[in-house]
């Protein structure tokens, strides 16, 4: 979500709640995952009530109010007093809250992986299936068919990833087939990659090489680019045959070309230069 002005404080602050929350050991990521989702859902089909919810004339306490009234019973505690929190703030426009509410879950699921040990795994299964959905255009149409029903494409990604991806991964992708909410497919896969890079600070780059990286070689570029940007840097590793004898490293618009590392690491000697 690119949030502007009072969305992004708006933002920020419910991020910093949500940590809260899920930094308790007791709080069940999962399900504040699904929960969050499901209010998306419901504020995303009913534009007249997040109009409500983000009325900057009505104060956000009456908002709150209204917010706990509909989703008392419906969801936990945690989940109703992260969105009465949401509502209380300011949004720049109504989607806004929408769209911060959908990155929360993301988030919350994101979490979770992380607090398991499994948020690496998510990160490189992310980035595998937005490589096969690129490589595949009957995959992608079928994912992206707007006559097609949430359930259908529900069961084509479960004959796909059921049992071979991690549990998050499922869920994240298959909310983001399901209800694209007007984003592409590869645009949601590039968002909910930098989401889970974000979870732990780091950048991400794709790396593509003729042929697969060692480890050194892995180890070596991650640390000279990690110098190079100043933050802890994964790698999304991708082999072309084509990359004739070197390797293009790509951190968000920008492209490096160059052999293994050594070019890497003299480009850096002429930015310090």
């Amino acid at each position: 979500m690119t949030a502007h002005g009072a969305s992004r404080e708006a933002l920020a602050a419910a991020r910093e709640r949500l940590d809260a929350l899920t930094d308790n050991t007791s709080v069940d990521a999962k399900k504040l995952a699904d929960e969050l989702a499901a209010v998306t859902a419901l504020l995303g089909r009913e534009v007249s009530l997040r109009r409500v919810l983000t009325d900057p004339s009505q104060s956000g306490e009456s908002k709150a109010e209204l917010a706990g009234r509909l989703l008392g019973g419906q969801v936990g505690g945690e989940t109703a007093d992260l969105v009465a929190g949401m509502v209380r703030s300011r949004w720049s426009q109504s989607r806004d809250l929408v769209d911060a509410l959908e990155e929360l879950a993301n988030l919350a699921d994101l979490t979770g992986a992380q607090k398991s040990g499994a948020l690496d795994d998510v990160e490189d299964e992310l980035f595998r299936f937005g490589r096969i959905v690129t490589s595949n255009p009957a995959l992608r149409s079928a994912l992206t068919d707007r006559g097609a029903t949430g359930a259908a494409k529900s069961e084509l990604l479960r004959s796909l990833l059921g049992g071979r991806a991690n549990a998050a991964t499922e869920r994240l992708v298959e909310r983001l087939v399901t209800a694209p909410r007007g984003r592409s497919l590869e645009d949601g896969l590039e968002s909910l990659s930098k989401l889970a890079a974000d979870r732990r600070n780091r950048m991400v780059a794709v790396v593509t090489s003729a042929v697969p990286l060692s480890d050194q070689q892995k180890q070596r570029l991650g640390a000279v680019l990690a110098k190079v940007y100043g933050r802890q840097m994964h790698l999304n590793l991708d082999v072309d045959p084509e990359v004739l004898g070197g390797i293009t490293v790509q951190v968000g618009d920008e492209i490096i070309n160059g052999s293994i590392a050594d070019r890497i690491e003299d480009a850096h000697r002429r930015m310090a230069s």
